[in-house]
């Protein structure tokens, strides 16, 4: 998979980079060791930034691990929102969690950091792909094995980008052809653009479970054991 547009090859990723993210893939990486957060619908690793800056301001973005931060920021600035302090009368960065990493002190501090060249938030080394717009559920079913696996994807993923999700439950699935209702999917389209449309929204309408009619794809074995 090449790395998402605007992501940093400088650091070494002890994992897979993908396009997008699904909020439950963000909602894993939720500690001081392994944080992931995101704003604007982008999708950041932050975990080399607390190793970098241990201490008090680490803990607001420690408890954040695994969330959305939007609320942050400015949206029309990317900066991190500001407020007028009611006693100082002077304006300062809006931090509702706790004053974080980067950001200055209400006064002088002798111990305030100001060696670093650009704050967390712009710089794009952290940057790792897109959040989701949007997910759904796929049922994938292995007519060799009977196995069947539902996933939760983003919709803005190809059939390609859901096998290798997939992955984690079949390591050979590679040499299988995936099909729907018989027919052969495109593998670098989506699951919509191949025709499995998302009625999600249409049986929600109606008061119907959405989970009890999820689109299943058939996986048939090619009887080739090299992929994997």
């Amino acid at each position: 998979m090449v790395a998402p547009e605007g992501a940093s090859p400088i650091r070494q990723l002890g994992y897979k980079l993908k396009r997008y993210y699904t909020p439950a893939d963000i909602a894993r990486h939720n500690d001081v060791k392994d944080c992931w957060v995101s704003y604007f619908g982008r999708v950041y690793d932050l975990t080399p930034l607390l190793a970098a800056n241990p201490g008090p301001l680490a803990r607001p973005i420690i408890n954040a691990a695994g969330g959305d931060i939007s609320h942050w920021f400015d949206a029309g600035t990317g900066q991190p929102k500001t407020h007028v302090d009611p006693v100082t009368r002077l304006e300062e960065v809006f931090c509702p969690w706790g004053r974080y990493i980067h950001v200055p002190p209400q006064g002088p501090e002798s111990n305030w950091a100001t060696n670093f060249v650009t704050p967390w938030w712009e710089d794009p080394q952290y940057y790792i792909g897109q959040k989701a717009g949007k997910t759904r559920k796929i049922t994938i079913m292995n007519l060799m094995t009977k196995q069947k696996n539902t996933l939760e994807v983003p919709v803005e993923e190809t059939v390609e980008e859901i096998r290798e999700r997939f992955w984690v439950h079949n390591a050979h699935a590679g040499s299988y052809t995936w099909k729907r209702m018989g027919r052969v999917l495109n593998m670098e389209k989506t699951l919509e653009e191949n025709g499995v449309k998302d009625e999600t929204e249409e049986l929600v309408k109606l008061g119907i479970d959405p989970d009890d009619h999820i689109p299943v794809i058939h996986l048939y074995f090619d009887d080739d054991l090299t992929e994997g």
